[in-house]
């Protein structure tokens, strides 16, 4: 079932592609009491705003299965952005304000890049502190990725992230642990994107009682999860909503910032993602690159025509068996809550 992105409008390229228009009431506006209701504070650079929007709503709209859901966007103040986003943020996103004095179903808290070693110093760090103890309160889940999963583990348990000695980029093979509901037919062994430079350590989240459903030797933990007041905290170090693509754009924004001589190092390519072929083309454009850098050079990176046709989206079967299951569990969560205020009303009755 499609999702509605709420404020009057949602993302006209996915729903021109499944056709879908909101579900009306007998007097003709959309329902969305009927829907779950979700938050999604994208906290995105500017670069990937609108498909982080794309992605997570069309990951929601191939779980959702008969289960409809309502999206509304969010995003912290204190992250740089062009007057472009600002305008967009302005037209599709609601205020952190109205996020914090109300009630959703799920949250799902996206990360963003880091910019300086201690999380407790970025200039989103206070809001993003506001948001996590919400969340325990108001919500039934809360999904954290990536960056905003290690700010998570930082407030509640201290559990500080550690530096890697380079990024780790790619899709990663992960065994799944034990029999959980989140992982319910996912399969022994689910495969993910990564995208960082840091890492929380299994040791250090199992003594602090989070439990690990997924984790890989190459990449380490990815999915993880903790109740925390009234919420079950699901935490993911990698991307199961990424796009086919996103990896690719990645990897072409950090060689022009290798170019335009932002880094002293030309990116690693990453892992199991390209085939042969494109793995040739790639690398051959690496040696021309480091033999003479020039931010011009980025022209001739060998993207559409040569490799983005080669990409395969390997993750997607358990990106949406997973968050099929969370929306399940956020479902069962909202009848109990319902069965409950029920009886309550019909014994005060």
């Amino acid at each position: 079932m499609p999702v509605t992105i709420e404020k009057g409008q949602f993302l006209a390229d996915w729903a021109r592609e499944k056709g879908w228009r909101p579900p009306k009431s007998p007097n003709g506006r959309a329902t969305p009491t009927a829907c779950l209701n979700i938050a999604l504070v994208n906290n995105m650079p500017d670069s990937a705003l609108e498909d982080t929007e794309s992605q997570f709503s069309s990951l929601l709209g191939a779980a959702a299965g008969d289960i409809p859901v309502c999206l509304r966007f969010y995003s912290l103040p204190g992250i740089a952005r062009s007057d472009r986003a600002r305008q967009r943020l302005s037209e599709l996103y609601f205020g952190i304000d109205d996020l914090l004095g109300d009630r959703f179903d799920g949250v799902i808290v996206t990360g963003t890049e880091p910019r300086r070693p201690d999380l407790r110093t970025e200039p989103y760090w206070s809001g993003l502190v506001d948001i996590l103890d919400w969340a325990e309160r108001n919500t039934s889940s809360a999904v954290l990725s990536c960056l905003a999963a290690h700010a998570g583990v930082l407030h509640s348990d201290g559990i500080e992230r550690h530096a890697l000695g380079d990024k780790r980029f790619g899709v990663f093979d992960e065994l799944t642990l034990g029999e959980d509901a989140l992982t319910h037919s996912a399969g022994p062994v689910v495969r993910f994107p990564h995208s960082r430079w840091n890492e929380v350590r299994e040791d250090e989240l199992v003594s602090a009682g989070y439990t690990i459903l997924t984790k890989s030797k190459e990449a380490g933990v990815n999915l993880f999860v903790k109740r925390k007041g009234e919420s079950l905290f699901v935490h993911f170090q990698g991307h199961p909503e990424y796009g086919v693509d996103t990896l690719l754009k990645e990897y072409r924004r950090d060689i022009g910032r290798f170019l335009r001589g932002e880094r002293e190092t030309y990116p690693a390519m990453p892992r199991e993602y390209f085939d042969a072929e494109s793995a040739r083309l790639l690398n051959d454009f690496q040696e021309k690159a480091e033999n003479d850098p020039h931010k011009t050079l980025l022209a001739e990176f060998p993207e559409r025509a040569s490799v983005l046709h080669s990409l395969q989206k390997t993750w997607h079967s358990p990106a949406v068996c997973i968050y099929r299951n969370w929306l399940r569990y956020v479902a069962s969560k909202r009848t109990e809550t319902s069965t409950f205020a029920s009886t309550a009303q019909a014994g005060r009755r």
